[in-house]
């Protein structure tokens, strides 16, 4: 037995003037990686041509910018999720950006306040599992904190210096 959808999908076919101002409104909502741009087209169900066509457009408009995307995206992942560099350059990269970029992106990066950052939050996270006391939490603490992509050398320090 055919299972049939209750409601046939509707999809909107775009022109190339409606994709290419519908995807201005998407970028300038918020800074946009080139992959996510790629990708939004392709669910508006966009030849490749066009893709090409809409992604150059806001290029040349400088709707699309691949450094600044990098530096807004380590400067937002940073001050709100509190993320190390590692965190940070794997994301970077899962967004297929270029190695130059990337490096720009990292420059925001203040190595006083990057420190201070990890220091504050391995105090949160070593407060709330019982202090480091026992191997366990220690454990705990490592973890958090490698998902969070700091510096292993940073953390077994950390650690080590627990009573």
């Amino acid at each position: 037995m055919i299972k049939k959808e209750p409601y046939p999908q509707k999809t909107k076919a775009y022109t190339l003037t409606e994709a290419k101002r519908a995807l201005e409104n998407y970028c300038a909502y918020q800074e946009r990686a080139h992959s996510e741009v790629v990708e939004k087209l392709r669910g508006m169900r966009m030849i490749p041509e066009a893709i090409d066509a809409v992604v150059d457009h806001l290029i040349q408009e400088d709707f699309l910018n691949e450094e600044r995307f990098a530096r807004a995206y380590v400067r937002g992942k940073f001050n709100q999720k509190h993320w190390g560099k590692k965190r940070l350059i794997q994301g970077l990269k899962q967004k297929q950006l270029s190695a130059f970029a990337i490096k720009a992106g990292m420059s925001e990066l203040n190595e006083v306040d990057y420190r201070g950052s990890f220091e504050a939050l391995a105090r949160r996270i070593t407060e709330t599992t019982q202090g480091g006391k026992t191997a366990a939490s220690k454990k705990k603490i490592a973890d958090y904190l490698l998902y969070r992509g700091w510096e292993s050398e940073w953390i077994y320090d950390w650690i080590n210096q627990l009573k």
